[in-house]
């Protein structure tokens, strides 16, 4: 499962990112673009992510996850389409298997949200077991 190797390599990123910015206490999300032939199956992903995050500045962490559909153009007509899964990339305007993958295969981090200052205390008061 590739899947642990992204969300480690995500981990990493974003606490390498919150430890160069002073004073940041807590990563409460990560919002990812995954492209449709990236090969990254999202609930294995999240799964991982989880994991990953344990014991870390992103332990708790929300894993938000876009999806990119592929799309491609014919370079002999320029038409584009949709590739879907699996992939036609076969150009299905004039035939053509001179095509150019533009869309699809992204997999990249677009945003962090993250606390900085001390940590927030709990406001909430403990619910009382009934007897």
């Amino acid at each position: 499962m590739h899947e642990m190797s992204v969300a480690l390599a995500v981990v990493d990123q974003v606490a390498e990112a919150a430890g160069r910015s002073a004073g940041v206490t807590a990563v409460r999300s990560v919002r990812l673009q995954v492209g449709e032939l990236a090969g990254v199956v999202p609930d294995a992903l999240a799964f991982s992510f989880e994991l990953a995050c344990a014991g870390t500045l992103l332990e708790g962490a929300e894993l938000i996850t876009e999806a990119v559909p592929g799309r491609a153009r014919c370079t002999p007509c320029a038409y584009e389409w949709a590739v879907g899964m699996p992939p036609r990339l076969t150009c299905p305007a004039c035939g053509a298997t001179h095509t150019e993958l533009l869309a699809g295969r992204e997999l990249r981090i677009v945003d962090v949200h993250w606390e900085d200052g001390p940590p927030h205390a709990s406001t909430r008061e403990p619910i009382s077991e009934e007897r």
